[in-house]
């Protein structure tokens, strides 16, 4: 009996890693796609392959690279039946308000190689009338912070943009899954600190990300008390949330 497959796009994150075992734990073969196959993503496979008895394969993938993005996906040697995208570039706000290439490089690593990458796998699945769609965007994209609206306005538009997929999805029998985590312990944040009760582990998002994959969840916040907390923030009125400092 041949496997099913997830294809991990942005395996050398930390959230990226994580998901990968817990889908291969359950019996699936993993395709880790990130810019660069280093020694560690090569034991970071073979691991993964002997801890679980599936097949595991290691693939280029640049999310900035657009024009290369349908070859990439057509080279693969067994197309997906899951697609995590989990790729993605916090950056530096202050440094984006007066470098365009800054505030770029967070729009594209965040929203456009995305789009591009997931418009061309979401066609293919069409076709094929099967297949999920997980993309993991972020509470900064519920509401707009002066503290970092450059990061939230690229998530606010993946966010809009994977409900908007999940609708046209549906009569493809495709399904489409919006994951929201808050602050996460990853290379992403090292430095900065953050609330514990608040922060999730890569291990948490990925077991939150396979029990919505199970479970057929359309919207997910990986800790259940940001939820609470984003939509008390989405009831403050402009005219005061625009004076908060946070």
């Amino acid at each position: 009996m041949i496997n099913k497959t997830c294809l991990i796009l942005g395996s050398n994150s930390d959230v990226g890693q994580a998901t990968a075992y817990a889908f291969a734990k359950n019996g699936y073969d993993i395709i880790l796609a990130t810019r660069q196959i280093s020694d560690y993503q090569k034991r970071l496979a073979a691991d993964i392959a002997l801890c679980n008895n599936v097949r595991t394969e290691n693939v280029v993938f640049d999310g900035a690279s657009h024009s290369n993005h349908k070859a990439f996906y057509e080279s693969l040697s067994q197309k997906p039946d899951v697609v995590v995208s989990v790729f993605g570039y916090l950056g530096n706000h202050e440094k984006a308000l007066t470098v365009f290439n800054e505030t770029y490089t967070i729009l594209d690593a965040n929203l456009i190689g995305h789009i591009s990458v997931l418009n061309i796998i979401a066609d293919d699945m069409t076709k094929k009338r099967s297949g999920v769609i997980i993309g993991v965007s972020s509470v900064a994209g519920d509401r707009g912070r002066k503290s970092n609206y450059i990061y939230g306005c690229a998530k606010a538009g993946f966010t809009q943009y994977l409900s908007g997929l999940r609708g046209r999805m549906l009569e493809y029998n495709v399904h489409v899954i919006s994951v929201i985590p808050g602050f996460i312990n990853s290379k992403m944040i090292k430095g900065l600190k953050t609330p514990e009760k608040l922060t999730a582990q890569p291990e948490q998002v990925a077991k939150s990300i396979w029990r919505a994959f199970r479970k057929k969840k359309n919207v997910i916040y990986v800790l259940g008390l940001w939820r609470l907390i984003m939509f008390i923030i989405k009831m403050i009125p402009e005219s005061i949330f625009k004076k908060l400092n946070f």
